[in-house]
């Protein structure tokens, strides 16, 4: 995909062809988004009966192990998951596979890395794998939305990371971005390589930037 230095990588800005980019209810499950607006008291069946239908629908979508369900019941969205993920403050929700070894990503460096994105019921929507080349995108440079940037920040080359990305931290809306409001994002991540940067001067008045 085309990449430029000031457009989203996982994005509907450089590429309109993609969809996608680059977003405890019980024991062992937490709730991430709390009601911003007046629910109804939960009857425990209706809510199992959605689990049930939401595992029902990702299967038919072959979603990845472990994915997430979002129970919605009016204006409060529950998401489900093991007790292996891990929730922020900001909102967002991940789970390393693999850590990884080396330093974290520093703004002003680029990261190279694959990553699956998918929607709620489960289903692809994008993978870097299926297009047979990384992306590569530089950190602080708004090339990301927000809440994938921040869910790469802490990891290490060769970690691997399922980052759920609430609406708050997805990018923005509307029948132009192939994006839906109020609808969280899932992406499976891989973190190949970190590159320092740098901008030279070509001809006296034209710089560019390099990353090695």
């Amino acid at each position: 995909m085309a990449r430029d230095q000031n457009g989203y990588a996982v994005h509907y800005k450089e590429n309109m062809r993609r969809t996608f980019l680059l977003l405890l209810v019980s024991s062992g499950f937490f709730p991430t988004l709390p009601s911003s607006g007046k629910t109804k008291n939960k009857n425990p069946y209706d809510e199992r009966r959605l689990l049930e239908q939401n595992k029902r629908i990702q299967r038919e979508n072959n979603a990845p192990e472990d994915f997430p369900s979002f129970v919605r019941e009016g204006f409060q969205v529950n998401v489900v998951t093991s007790e292996n993920y891990v929730k922020r403050d900001s909102g967002l929700i991940y789970r390393d596979y693999e850590v990884g070894k080396g330093d974290c990503p520093k703004d002003g460096q680029q990261v190279t890395f694959h990553y699956v994105g998918y929607n709620e019921s489960g289903r692809r929507i994008d993978s870097t794998y299926l297009q047979g080349s990384p992306a590569k995108i530089r950190m602080g440079t708004k090339g990301l939305v927000p809440g994938f940037e921040e869910g790469i920040l802490d990891m290490r080359p060769g970690g691997k990371r399922r980052i759920i990305i609430p609406p708050e931290l997805g990018p923005p809306v509307g029948p132009s971005t192939f994006f839906s409001a109020k609808q969280f994002e899932v992406f499976d991540v891989e973190l190949l390589s970190i590159q320092n940067c740098e901008r030279r001067t070509i001809v006296g008045f034209y710089s560019d930037v390099v990353c090695n």
